[in-house]
Formats: C-alpha cells, structure tokens, sequence
C-alpha cells in the first residue's frame, strides 16, 4: 500500500456560516493520481484550496482534520504554510489571466518562486525557465521571457501556470483544470508531460476535472463531488466500468449529441472578406516587424446558425473574434445585416453593439469583482434601452433562470460563484439585450459535462426560438460537434479548412483537421 501524502478527514467548510462542504475524507498518496470530479460548484475547488488554507480567512470557516505526511495543515503558522505553498505543494489554478500578475513579465514571475525556494540567481533561474517553458510545449521559450501575460493566448498563459507549478518538483501538484483552456493536441502533450514528471519525481497529483476522458487517461482513482460531499470513490477502472451512484452514470452518459443539419438558405446575417489582423512587436503599431495573427479570412455567418471556430491555442481564434467586435484594429470588409461596419467611428458603431455581443473565455477576469450579479447584467440594459429599474430586475431575472441560475442569487457577487457558475452569469449577461450575433469564446471551458449539455441545450432553445446566430470559438470538438453547423479550422492565423460540420468531422481534407480529430477521438 503506497504511504499516504495527504489525508483529510471529516472536512467541514463554510462561507459565512453558509455550508459548501460536508464531512469530506480523501486519501492522496504518493505517486499516484487522484481524480476530483463534478459539477460546477459541488465544491471540488474549495476542497483543493482548503489544503494550504488559500480559501478567504475573513469568510471561511473550516474544520477537521488535513494533514501533511502527518503534520495538522489546520491551525500551521504562515511560516509554516509558506514553507510549503509553491514548493513541497504546488498549485494550477483554473483561470490563468487571474492567477499571473499583469506587470511583471513570465520570466520574473517564475524566477520569483525559484529564487524563494531554491535560492537561485537570476542566470541560473533563467536556464531553469527556459527548459520548463520547453518542457510545457511553448515554442522559443527564451524569447517568450519578456512576455507578459497579455501578450500570451489563453493556453499560453495556462502553461506558465503549469511551467511555475513545476519549477521546484513539489510532492503534490494540484491541478485545477490543467487544461480548461488547452487545445486536444497540447492537451494530450501536457498529460503526457504530467504522468511522465509523476513517475520521475514520485509526485503526487490531485486533479480537478470536469473532463471524464481527461481523468480516465491519467489518475488511478476518482472521487465522485455533489453538491460538498463525496458521494462515489474508488479506482478509476471500476468507477468508470461500472457506477453504482446514479449522479457518476449521469456525468458519464453526459456526452453532447451533434448538431441539426443547418438550412443552406437560410439568409447570411455576417459576411467577412479578407480579414487580417497584425500587431506590431512589443505592442507598438507603427514598427515595422509586425506579427500578422490572422492572414485574409473569409467567411459567413447565417441568420440562425452557429459557425464553430477550432484551431491550437495562439492559431488567432479569440483574435478573430475580438476583430469581428472591432475590439481590435483590422483590415478588409466585416458586413453584419447588410451594413459594413469597417471604418464605423465609436458613436456610428454603439447602436449596432447590442446586436453584437460577446461571452469571453475567462469569465472571472471579464466580471466586474466591485459590481452584484444584478448590477452586471443590467449594465447593458441601462446603456442601450430606456428600461426603469423595475423591468431591467425581471430582465435580469429571467436571464438567470434561462441559464440555469436562482435568481435569489443575482445580489451576490462574482467571487462567491464557482468558475461554472460565473461563465453563465457571463452568458446571462450577453443574452438579456436579445442580441442577433454572439461571439461565444470558450464559453464552456469551465463548465462539467452535464452542464455544458444543459447550456447547449439552452443555446440551441435561444436560437430556435429567436433566431440568434452564434460564432463558436472553442478547442472542444465534441462541443463544437454539437452546436456548428459549419467549422473553420485556424492554424496559425490561416484557414486550413471551411466546411459543414459532419463533412469535417467525417472526412476532415487537411492534414491538420485530422490530428486535431485524432487528438480528441482516440
């Protein structure tokens, strides 16, 4: 029997006299992988966060018993907790945007832990960054250690995260969506690099998933969460061949199924011609060593159809869509109902923003922390329609109860949802102004299997009933299966294929399409 690394017994967590977790036991050991599965706030991630005692101490009340090789983690000093957090206890959060600091570059953000826990300098650290930027799958590693983390792509920024939870060879990593943001190809090569590290190191990794094909492939044994408890556990094999709980059967038959034929005549509601986007090096336009990110796209959106954007993270995917909002500069023709909108000043272009809207890939980052839920999805109301506070609250709730969320809620604020929850609040917000086109990017990534076919089912409801178009932009192919009726595949910046999604998925023509399906399927 492998020693147990880390034990948690009869757990108990409350917010503000609020339970989230209820008399949880959990063995980590070892050298082994333990799996921490569930839906979006069944309280995985606070279970996870209570180890090192990272949860807000002014609103967290915690009992029981958490111990590290031994030694009561409850009631450890700060010296203590910080002897170990970054260095003997590692941790990769879920949204990577939140989690790195703006101003400082990936080099001193990663030298940083080195130097606390290692006491290297500052050339021995950069050789030490340099072959875990390599290690995580980012390409000339050493010339990304002037970046900052807005100059990365979602998946760059999630392998740093990886990269700094590795830099001191910790005995247990925590894994919070490791790769939420990943596109299949890298996903599989961060596993990969995780297992491999595992079985060098000895290290222990807890990993939090919603992803049932992820976990299977990686851990050893699986905790079932619902709603703060354990309700399943056991080895992974067993657990996923034969379930005795009816919520673990329901994560496993959660699988989205693929989307309607689309109507070839139904009439086009965006029509883009020769798009590019190029940015200039270190952010200045005018320089002359310029990065094109997306190379003279053409496509078409049609009234009441979704078109799926797929490609590896950094292939120009969220550029594309910010470009379409004209939230970025661009060349070539973006016509939306008849109207080119390319050269639209910022008062020609408000009226026709409501009729755009947008859900973002990190929801945490992209919801104000100082405004209530109420607050935040009203905000568009106030701005593009003449409604009183009256009917801009029963807009509001019956935004919330369209994505499945208590409208009770809609006082509270984002730091008191889960990632899942707050993506919907995300959604609920772009939905409320009844817009004709919403750019969705990665608007599932946080979400549980069951929960993204709850709001692919909701996606789809709104699209029947009112016509909404959608542009997809997501690194899930099952999802995008379920929800496009056309894909554009992206790699690096061009389209490498354009068709119905059943024709792609079927018989993809382009190399790269193929080992993107082949990533996800095999």
């Amino acid at each position: 029997m492998t020693d147990c690394l880390i034990t948690l017994r009869d757990v108990r967590v409350a917010f503000n006299d609020t339970p989230v977790v209820h008399g949880l036991d959990l063995d980590i050991r070892a050298g082994e992988c333990l799996a921490l599965v569930g839906g979006s706030g069944s309280g995985k991630s606070v279970t996870a966060h209570s180890i090192l005692q990272l949860l807000p101490q002014a609103i967290t009340h915690t009992q029981g018993s958490i111990r590290y090789q031994g030694e009561e983690l409850l009631g450890a000093s700060a010296r203590r907790l910080q002897a170990l957090r970054g260095n003997r206890i590692t941790m990769i959060f879920q949204e990577p945007m939140s989690s790195l600091n703006p101003l400082h570059t990936v080099e001193k953000q990663l030298a940083e832990t080195l130097r606390l826990h290692r006491g290297m300098g500052p050339a021995e650290a950069r050789e030490r960054i340099v072959e875990l930027l390599g290690l995580v799958g980012i390409g000339t590693p050493r010339q990304r250690l002037g970046s900052y983390p807005h100059q990365l792509s979602g998946g760059q920024r999630q392998r740093v995260m990886i990269a700094m939870a590795l830099a001191c060879e910790p005995q247990l990593l925590i894994a919070d969506e490791p790769t939420t943001a990943l596109d299949v190809t890298v996903q599989r090569r961060i596993l990969a690099l995780l297992k491999s590290l595992q079985q060098r190191l000895g290290m222990a990794l807890l990993l939090i998933s919603h992803d049932l094909n992820l976990v299977r492939d990686i851990a050893q044994h699986v905790a079932v969460m619902r709603h703060g408890r354990i309700v399943e556990q056991g080895a992974c094999e067993q657990v996923f061949t034969a379930p005795r709980h009816p919520y673990t059967r329901q994560l496993l038959d959660a699988e989205p199924a693929a989307a309607e034929l689309a109507d070839p005549a139904a009439p086009v509601l965006l029509s883009v011609t020769q798009l590019r986007v190029a940015f200039g090096r270190g952010g200045l336009p005018w320089r002359r060593n310029r990065f094109t990110a997306l190379q003279r796209l053409d496509l078409q959106v049609r009234q009441g159809q979704t078109l799926g954007i797929v490609g590896e993270s950094g292939s120009g995917k969220s550029t594309l869509g910010q470009a379409l909002l004209r939230l970025i500069p661009s060349e070539g023709s973006v016509v939306f109902q008849g109207r080119e909108l390319q050269g639209l000043g910022s008062r020609a272009m408000r009226p026709w923003r409501k009729h755009l809207q947008a859900v973002f890939q990190d929801p945490f980052g992209s919801l104000s922390p100082r405004l209530s839920v109420q607050q935040i999805i009203a905000e568009g109301l106030q701005v593009h329609s003449r409604l009183d506070d009256q009917a801009c609250e029963a807009r509001v709730i019956d935004a919330l109860r369209e994505v499945g969320l208590d409208p009770e809620a809609r006082h509270r604020y984002p730091h008191e949802f889960s990632g899942g929850q707050r993506q919907r609040i995300a959604i609920a917000r772009a939905l409320v102004l009844k817009p004709r086109l919403i750019v969705l990017d990665e608007p599932t990534s946080a979400l549980d299997r069951s929960v993204q076919k709850q709001i692919i089912a909701l996606l789809r409801r709104l699209q029947h009933e009112h016509g909404v178009a959608y542009l997809f932009i997501s690194h899930d192919l099952a999802v995008v299966r379920a929800l496009a009726h056309q894909v554009l595949v992206l790699q690096a910046g061009r389209a490498v294929e354009y068709g119905a999604t059943e024709q792609v998925f079927s018989a993809p023509a382009h190399r790269y399409t193929r080992e993107l399906l082949g990533a996800r399927f095999t």
